[in-house]
């Protein structure tokens, strides 16, 4: 549990055997290696191996005809350095320009299907007469135009009754009005200037038309029928193509694969004249993975130090953590990783937030039924909040347990402690005016108790990183400590068991020698880095001094306050659920049940959401604060 322990890796190896390397590298699982970036810029004269990489391109078109001509390439391992970059491309772009002309076929014959079926519909409206079309369309003075006009154009054409045309509605659909209309040449321009502002679209009969209405109709039928199956075949030949390219297809993909993760691992490779050398972190415990994965080749020196050798580089963090504690990790993660030196906090993450959580929403069967859903998210959804869901669901069943609530119920568990555990009732009775106070005051213990938990962490963070300073005279630090745990000592003894503790002498020693010792941390921070302690004046410091200690002081008061919500919460969520049972007393028979269901739900819902917020706004700004900076590096491995 806690931070994984790192070592700092060093390869390096002569030019010429690059791929080689490379090629092994690609595979090893679990190192976090550095960007050339990061060391090429502090040091001069180094290189960078990063280029340009042909294969991105090509495999975006790979995919893009996988998906656009529904094609299964099989998986194909290919592993050759002796790749064709130019021969590859070639390939695909052929490919490609050979399905895309199929298609492009196939489009133009769907559009002319299109026109004469249009064609087709338009020629069946006057199949009765019986005058060929070329004499029809040849007339010297009527120009005749067949079409569709929107349904809702029809009946503007009221507006236009004056004017010299003839209009003929044949049959209409949901859209369109199929229709003809003929004028003389003088009014020509004039009535189709009128149609056209309808939005009538106009349907040509194609040229290879001849004779009658029926002969048109049976010569249209044969050109869709003859389109049809000119579809039908360059489809079939889309399909042999597609079969035919498909093995080749793979074996591409699968070297542009290879080769793109060569690409991609250039990007860590740090030149110096002949030489280069790929530099990262790996867990102490995984280290002789990386060393055995370059047995057998020559002119590789791989040197394993301490993750703090190279100060240009930041070590990362990996956290492992228990099975209890794991989920918690995306709420630190939320807020940032841990520095590799800093204490990892989501044990006391999951600790603290499960209690909290358990305390204000406690109810043993709602918890139930949460540990019930979250253990289905993280079984069929692998989400990690199902997996909170789990144990946060358990400790609100067993809080629920001492409120002797069960989906709002407070006496259906009064047999089970009177018979069972031979208690007179249940431990906590929420709804009890005389437990108000009492269950307020616990919650500002709980949130004191959290505070000075926050600020040991603190300290400790601070020893090991031997800021020996900020660990004695800050607010968070031993200074802070001292004074907060004394308030909150001296108040528990002495309204609780009436000892007094607060007098001059105390309060000079425990409060006033911290305040003063806070008040100067920075001049004697200063001091202790042999620097001057009022470089701006000592009254430009006091100023800013008292305000600042003034603030701090507040923030005190103000974050165990908050704490309050905690107890708030257990009236609310006990509250709410006293609601939905004297809902549930006003009906009867099923429809009192309805009203149980959908009452926990609503309650499950609503309080459970609003719980979890505040208490992640407990975690964030009442503790984080005070412990954790969460500025790391989060461990990026390889192959993960």
């Amino acid at each position: 549990m806690g931070i994984a322990k790192m070592k700092l890796i060093d390869l390096t190896s002569n030019v010429k055997q690059l791929d080689e390397v490379l090629m092994r590298f690609i595979d090893i699982k679990g190192f976090h290696p550095v960007l050339a970036s990061e060391i090429v810029e502090r040091v001069h004269g180094l290189t960078s191996f990063v280029a340009e990489n042909p294969c991105q391109p090509m495999l975006q078109e790979i995919e893009e005809i996988e998906k656009k001509y529904d094609l299964n390439l099989p998986d194909v391992e290919q592993r050759e350095i002796d790749y064709n970059i130019n021969e590859m491309y070639e390939y695909i772009n052929e490919t490609k320009q050979s399905l895309e002309n199929e298609v492009s076929k196939i489009k133009e014959y769907e559009q002319h299907i299109q026109k004469y079926q249009n064609a087709l519909i338009s020629v069946k409206n006057i199949e009765s007469l019986d005058i060929p079309l070329d004499d029809l369309f040849a007339c010297e003075y009527i120009y005749i135009r067949f079409g569709r006009l929107p349904n809702d154009s029809v009946d503007k054409l009221s507006y236009f009754q004056n004017k010299p045309y003839v209009f003929k509605a044949f049959n209409f659909d949901d859209s369109y009005t199929w229709c003809m209309y003929f004028t003389t040449a003088e009014y020509k321009r004039e009535v189709d200037n009128i149609f056209s502002s309808l939005f009538f679209e106009r349907i040509y009969i194609p040229d290879f038309v001849h004779g009658t209405p029926k002969e048109a109709v049976s010569a249209l039928e044969a050109e869709i029928q003859t389109a049809k199956k000119l579809i039908d075949q360059y489809k079939s030949d889309i399909y042999e193509i597609s079969c035919g390219c498909t093995n080749q297809l793979a074996c591409i993909k699968a070297e542009l694969l290879f080769v793109n993760r060569l690409f991609e691992a250039k990007k860590y490779v740090v030149g110096l004249g002949d030489k280069f050398s790929i530099s990262g972190f790996m867990p102490e415990p995984d280290v002789h993975k990386f060393t055995s994965a370059f047995e057998g080749l020559e002119d590789v020196e791989i040197e394993v130090n301490d993750p703090e050798t190279d100060k240009r580089i930041t070590t990362p963090t990996k956290l492992r953590n228990g099975w209890f504690s794991k989920p918690f990790g995306m709420f630190v993660e939320m807020y940032g990783v841990p520095n590799y030196h800093d204490i990892d906090p989501t044990p006391f993450v999951a600790i603290t937030y499960s209690l909290l959580f358990g305390i204000m929403f406690g109810d043993l069967g709602q918890g139930l039924v949460l540990m019930l859903l979250g253990w289905l998210f993280w079984k069929y959804k692998k989400m990690a909040l199902g997996a909170v869901g789990v144990r946060i669901g358990l400790s609100s069943a067993l809080f629920g347990l001492l409120y002797g609530s069960f989906f709002g119920d407070e006496e259906i568990l009064t047999p089970f402690y009177t018979n069972v555990l031979g208690l007179p009732g249940k431990p906590i009775h929420v709804m009890d005016g005389a437990f108000t106070m009492t269950l307020l005051i616990s919650a500002i213990a709980i949130g004191a108790l959290l505070i000075i938990i926050a600020m040991i962490m603190n300290i400790v963070t601070l020893f090991r990183k031997k800021d020996y300073v900020e660990m004695v005279l800050s607010h968070n630090g031993f200074a802070g400590l001292l004074m907060y745990g004394f308030i909150g000592a001296g108040a528990a003894l002495q309204l609780g068991l009436q000892i007094p503790v607060f007098n001059g002498l105390t309060i000079a020693l425990f409060v006033g020698i911290p305040l003063l010792a806070i008040f100067f941390k920075e001049p004697l921070e200063r001091k202790f880095h042999h620097h001057k302690m009022f470089p701006n004046g000592f009254g430009g410091f006091f100023v800013e001094g008292f305000f600042e200690l003034f603030e701090i002081v507040l923030s005190y008061v103000t974050n165990t306050m908050s704490f309050l919500r905690v107890g708030g919460f257990v009236l609310s969520h006990a509250g709410m659920m006293l609601v939905v049972m004297s809902l549930m007393d006003m009906f009867a028979g099923a429809g009192s049940i309805v009203v149980l269901i959908f009452g926990n739900l609503f309650v499950m819902a609503l309080e459970g959401m609003i719980v979890g917020i505040q208490v992640l706004r407990l975690q964030f700004y009442e503790m984080f604060s005070r412990y954790y900076k969460g500025n790391g590096v989060a461990f990026n491995a390889l192959n993960q």
